[in-house]
């Protein structure tokens, strides 16, 4: 029994022991390993530098943020933007003797009409055929059938009573006969000084493309050339950018412009431009009306009704129509129709210098029975010119 007991008692021990070397290792296992000693550090070697910073950096002085003066914010800073700078005012050209200026370019054109008739006239001998050929002459230059009946019967009888012809007296004969087919006693003055008020009103009528817009410009540089103020009204409404090309035409001379918005009544804006022309005592107020079409009946009814209102205000004085040159017996046509509507007063010929048909001058005349009082005769601001039949002459028929 003793030896059993002693037994048990060895088991328990030597099971224990084992127990306790079990856990021992668990234990071991379990406890994460002890951290490594901290190495040594050291600093590491300057950055290479190169040029200006190739030295070793200097410690300098730096202020706190209460040495330092920040703005207080009580007001904001203003930049003032320079004033936009205004249009140069230009100096027209006068124009006094300006066509006579102007009459190497108009030679260029007309001297075949001219040349031919001088021609044609020195053959030494005139027959049938000879004074066939200076009727085409003159129907080809737009003069008119009536107007070339005329002047070939004058030249026929001067030339059978003139005999024996040298070269100076057919010249001096022609000249004479075509100042006396032109007019040379018809008054060609633009109104734009009544004497009973202020300002002149001048309306510019026409169709599209033949420079209406252009030509009231150019008219405004000559009034200011002749010493007038200028008010410009701009009534054509309906077509694009017509207002800032008149406008642009005005600012040149220093003339003020009244415009209304686009596709706007032309009436109520030619209205305000007589009634701003009268409140600056302006001396001329130049109305551009619109380019209408000659064709288009409601649009012509409506140009009269602009006519009509502003001489509500004061009577107009002038108006004038400007015809293409170039465009020949359909430019009759559109003086017959504008005729109609509003009372014509003068003419204005347009691209006179690009066409031989200067015979136009004498076509148009008789069409209408008023004169032309204005030629452009080029695409430069002062190309417009008064018209003088002499001058105009002398240019057709060469020196």
């Amino acid at each position: 029994m003793d030896i059993v007991i002693l037994a048990v008692v060895i088991a328990v021990v030597v099971l224990g022991a084992l127990g306790g070397l079990i856990a021992g290792s668990r234990r071991k296992k379990q406890l994460p390993p002890p951290p490594p000693a901290a190495p040594d550090i050291t600093a590491p070697p300057a950055e290479p530098h190169v040029g200006d910073e190739a030295e070793t950096p200097r410690e300098e002085p730096r202020r706190t943020i209460e040495e330092v003066d920040l703005p207080d914010g009580s007001a904001p800073v203003v930049v003032e933007e320079p004033p936009a700078e205004a249009p140069e005012i230009e100096i027209p050209e006068p124009t006094a003797g300006r066509l006579v200026r102007l009459r190497t370019r108009l030679s260029r054109s007309q001297n075949a009409l001219g040349k031919g008739l001088l021609t044609l006239l020195s053959r030494e001998h005139l027959d049938e055929d000879t004074w066939e050929e200076i009727e085409d002459t003159l129907l080809t230059a737009d003069v008119g059938v009536r107007p070339t009946q005329e002047l070939v019967e004058r030249l026929r009888e001067r030339v059978k009573v003139l005999g024996t012809r040298s070269p100076e007296e057919l010249r001096t004969l022609l000249r004479e006969e075509l100042v006396t087919l032109v007019g040379r006693d018809m008054d060609r003055v633009v109104k734009t000084e009544p004497e009973d008020r202020k300002p002149g009103i001048v309306m510019v009528v026409g169709v599209n493309g033949t420079g209406k817009t252009t030509t009231t410009g150019k008219l405004a540089r000559v009034l200011v050339a002749d010493g007038q103020s200028v008010v410009l009204g701009a009534a054509d409404t309906f077509r694009a950018a017509a207002a800032d090309q008149l406008q642009t035409w005005g600012e040149r001379v220093g003339a003020h412009t009244v415009r209304g918005p686009e596709g706007g009544d032309p009436a109520s804006v030619a209205f305000d431009a007589v009634k701003e022309g009268k409140e600056m005592g302006a001396n001329v107020v130049l109305i551009d009306t619109a380019g209408r079409l000659h064709t288009k009946t409601g649009l012509m009814d409506e140009l009269g009704k602009v006519k009509r209102v502003v001489e509500k205000q004061a009577p107009v004085d002038e108006v004038l129509l400007v015809l293409d040159a170039t465009t020949g017996q359909n430019g009759l046509v559109q003086a017959r129709v504008f005729s109609e509507v509003v009372d014509i007063t003068g003419i204005v010929l347009t691209k006179l210098d690009g066409t031989a048909k200067g015979g136009i001058v004498v076509a148009v005349q008789r069409e209408l029975g008023v004169p032309v009082k204005l030629v452009g005769l080029g695409e430069g601001a002062d190309d417009l010119a008064p018209f003088e039949p002499e001058a105009f002459v002398d240019a057709l028929i060469g020196e």
